[in-house]
């Protein structure tokens, strides 16, 4: 039975306490410990109970206790001045932004991800994604960037784990009750909920439009449960996070790229820039070309042009299952009447879906259609980048791997969500305020060698008690809840030491990361962990997705180890691996270890967050590790210890035995010591120096506003120039860069080198240079529309490059369709065998990127 009425109750609260209202429905509380500090000074432990939610708190609490609050003079003028810090904060005037960039014409920009991770009690992100994605936001709102996020507001959001008594992940779902949420339903002038309609099979679907403040960036959410939609399937599409199948991935996708910039426009945004974080929103680049067609009159092919300058996309996937692909059958259910109002034949509007132009019935993929259309992309770390070069190479046929236009920019974290409170304070007193505002700032990271030693130590000393009781706590609920044997329960109160190394494993468990490494051989970790004099703990957390059945038994595996004796004491797993989990492991631990597959970790920033809490690292070379393991710092040389030298093997069982020995001969003979070697005062000084060394060497890189400095300044202030170039008087320079590129693709077929020439005669010296000339036929293309260069570079056995450079080539004269280009390459500074080739590629002054998909023409061997 549905009812006839609804309404919503809101909190009553004194006049008095009024402004607590404006602070719980920001979300800077996630990151602002005096706001915090209001909460729990109201009421402590429902603050806990409430699952660290403002907004559901201040309806639970008593009447009464909220009179005595409203009369307490430390707390109203603690409440005025939060509340002032809040309003001034909002106002942006000194951000890094508005200081640098404030004064040439802001770009705003469009921020669209399926998941962020801001809260644990706001259940719409399921890991890493998403919690890069919410610390994105918080980074760019601290430095002022003009930023918009779109995403959606899930029913049930992602599951809720717990084990079965024999061990097995079970998932279970809880509603989000919105209006416990600190979200506000956009509504319009008149008061009725904001629709967003998009155009489905048969029928229209509505969404309506939820607000959340992160500080000065507005989140707008996307939740098509709303009576409007009649059908109860279209109800649900933003029930669960990553939910049903692929159609149902399929629904949410347009919802999110769509709907979500259908809700932009309607809210009054209009974005100059859009970021696709991950191909789940790729969608909005083809409304994003609609609406330029509508705007400027412009065909698809010149719409594509000014679109294309406006778009920046971000993979996090070096996996290629982790990557959506849908059907022909389900796109044309979807998308054909949407292709045709574009004007573009259905065959051409699938290629753009297709990773390999070649194969007309290969699938429509994301990834691919937001590689095609954007300006510039970016995998997540160094290493990712490489990789996803040359996952996708194939949508740049003739280009060199190493070359294709997929850059880096390597995560970081936001060290205000993620630091505790006692180094927060202790940075405070050594290192300045400034580290929260400039974290990026290698000379102030130097001053961490400042802070004493006891002070440091004592500091992490609580935190790891922190967590061995907060491990306890939430072991013990988690057997009570399994109906376990009374003598297990007691058994398990003494579980873990406070005075022990503890290492933390927290993460997704994928087969690819390996939670397993350390149980490799059983004899050997049973040893390391029942050492008298030197005991070693570890606490594991983390989720496998619910159709993972690898990754399920990676954790029964797990659970089924800690049963046994000799095991008990040592190992804990927490069920449910949420934010509030990871902030008291990445605290408390002394180790973080991370096993991930090279080359399979696209980033991975737990150990980020680790570091900036002063925890070691152990890890093999995958990732942010591997590079900051590659690039050190020579003032801070430590920042951990590698599992292997970075070795990928064909045979997976080796790897995984190989990097097995790694791991435990470097426990035994280097952290283990390290950790228990001590000195004066019961201190263990070179663990410390380590510490030190750690913290200086890394968090001035891996930090989220370095991140978000990084997107503004070599993605975010480009295309907005570069958008504002092309639609400038009616978008003329994207209709002529749509023409001439229609020229290219017509008379490209006839450009092809005639002759290679050079001056080297086979040898020459060291010091010496070498000439080359090339004859190129462009038939009826000019010198001036084409690139040509020498490609020039150190040869391996095999004859094939394994370095090289590419170097412009000059004309020097033309005779009918032949043109003559020059180069000189040297002085070649080493002795050995080197080669070169020459290309040829189309060139216009307004490309966004050097590389025409298909167009590149080389010499013939």
């Amino acid at each position: 039975m549905r009812p006839i009425g609804k309404f919503k109750v809101k909190p009553k609260l004194p006049p008095a306490l009024e402004k607590i209202r404006d602070l719980a429905y920001n979300l800077r509380w996630t990151w602002n410990a005096d706001t915090v500090e209001i909460f729990r000074r109201l009421d402590s432990d429902l603050w806990d109970q409430s699952g660290h939610n403002p907004v559901r708190m201040l309806g639970m609490i008593d009447q009464d206790r909220l009179h005595l609050a409203s009369n307490d003079d430390a707390l109203l003028a603690n409440l005025e001045r939060v509340a002032k810090d809040l309003e001034e904060y909002q106002e942006a005037r000194m951000s890094w932004f508005r200081r640098n960039y404030g004064r040439a014409g802001s770009p705003l920009v469009g921020y669209f991800s399926a998941e962020f991770g801001l809260t644990e009690s706001l259940s719409i992100f399921a890991g890493g994604l998403g919690i890069l994605a919410g610390d994105h936001l918080k980074s760019a709102s601290d430095l002022g960037v003009p930023l918009v996020g779109v995403g959606l507001l899930y029913q049930q959001g992602y599951f809720r784990q717990q084990l079965s008594a024999a061990g097995w992940q079970q998932e279970v779902y809880e509603t989000n009750e919105f209006a416990n949420l600190p979200v506000e339903l956009e509504r319009t002038a008149d008061g009725d909920p904001l629709m967003v309609r998009l155009e489905f099979p048969g029928r229209p679907l509505f969404a309506q439009v939820w607000r959340a403040l992160v500080g000065r960036i507005p989140l707008y959410l996307l939740d098509t449960n709303t009576p409007v939609n009649q059908d109860p399937e279209d109800r649900d599409i933003t029930d669960q996070l990553y939910g049903g199948d692929t159609e149902m991935r399929l629904k949410q996708e347009i919802v999110l790229g769509i709907g979500g910039y259908r809700a932009l426009e309607a809210l009054g945004y209009h974005p100059t820039v859009f970021h696709m974080n991950e191909g789940h929103s790729a969608f909005l680049a083809l409304e994003h070309i609609k609406k330029i067609m509508s705007q400027y009159k412009l065909t698809f092919w010149e719409a594509l042009e000014l679109a294309e300058s406006s778009l920046i996309f971000t993979t996090h996937t070096p996996v290629a299952a982790g990557h959506d692909y849908f059907t022909a059958e389900q796109m044309r259910r979807y998308f054909f009447e949407y292709a045709q109002a574009l004007g573009v034949p259905w065959t051409e509007f699938l290629r753009m879906g297709h990773s390999k132009p070649s194969h007309a019935s290969e699938s429509f993929c994301m990834t691919a259609l937001a590689l095609r259309l954007s300006a510039a992309s970016n995998g997540v770390s160094r290493l990712h980048g490489e990789v996803s070069r040359r996952m996708w190479e194939s949508l740049w046929p003739g280009i060199p791997a190493d070359e294709i236009p997929i850059g880096h920019v390597t995560n970081g974290v936001h060290f205000q969500s993620w630091i505790s409170a006692d180094m927060d304070q202790l940075y405070d007193r050594y290192l300045g305020p400034k580290w929260r505002e400039e974290p990026g700032d290698r000379k102030l990271w130097q001053k961490v060698e400042s802070i004493p030693n006891e002070e440091l130590w004592r500091t992490h000393e609580r935190q790891r008690e922190r967590l061995v009781a907060f491990a306890r706590k939430r072991l013990l609920e988690q057997l009570e809840r399994r109906g376990v044997p009374a003598a297990e329960i007691e058994a398990a109160k003494d579980v873990l030491d406070s005075r022990a190394l503890t290492i933390g494993f927290a993460r997704r468990f994928a087969s690819y990361k390996r939670a397993t490494l350390f149980l490799k051989d059983r004899e050997r970790m049973a040893q390391i962990l029942n050492n008298k004099d030197c005991p070693v703990q570890i606490i594991f957390a983390g989720k496998a997705h619910p159709r993972d059945e690898e990754g399920k038994k990676l954790i029964h595996e797990i659970t089924s180890l800690i049963r046994q004796k000799e095991f008990r004491d040592h190992m804990v797993f927490i069920e449910n691996y949420d934010m509030e989990v990871a902030r008291y492991l990445v605290q408390g631990s002394d180790v973080w270890l991370n096993t991930p597959l090279r080359p399979n970790e696209a980033c991975g920033t737990s150990g980020m967050k680790a570091a900036a809490n002063g925890v070691l690292n152990l890890s093999t070379l995958d990732g942010w590790f591997a590079e900051a393991w590659n690039h050190p710092n020579e003032k801070s040389p430590f920042i951990g210890w590698a599992i292997g030298r970075g070795e990928v093997f064909p045979d997976r069982e080796y790897q995984d035995q190989l990097e097995a020995e790694a791991l435990y001969d470097v426990l035994e003979r280097d952290v283990i010591p390290s950790f228990y070697e001590r000195g004066p005062n019961d201190l263990p000084k070179h663990w410390l120096d380590r510490m030190k060394s750690s913290i200086g060497g890394l968090c001035h890189t891996y930090n989220s506003h370095r991140m978000a400095r990084e997107y503004t300044e070599q993605f975010y202030l480009m295309a907005h120039s570069k958008r504002a170039l092309l639609s400038a008087d009616g978008a003329c320079r994207a209709k002529t860069l749509a023409v001439w590129r229609e020229r290219i693709h017509s008379l490209w077929p006839g450009v092809r080198i005639e002759s290679v020439t050079d001056d080297g005669n086979g040898e020459i010296e060291v010091g010496s240079s070498v000439s080359v000339r090339a004859k190129v036929h462009l038939g009826d293309l000019t010198p001036e529309e084409v690139t040509a260069e020498l490609y020039w570079g150190r040869l391996d056995p095999r004859e094939e490059f394994v370095s090289a450079i590419p170097i412009p080539m000059r004309p020097t004269g033309k005779e009918n369709h032949l043109c003559t280009f020059e180069a000189t390459y040297g002085p070649c500074e080493q002795s050995g065998l080197l080669g070169y080739t020459v290309r040829v590629m189309p060139h216009h002054k307004d490309l966004t990127s050097p590389f025409l998909p298909g167009y590149v023409t080389w010499a013939p061997e």
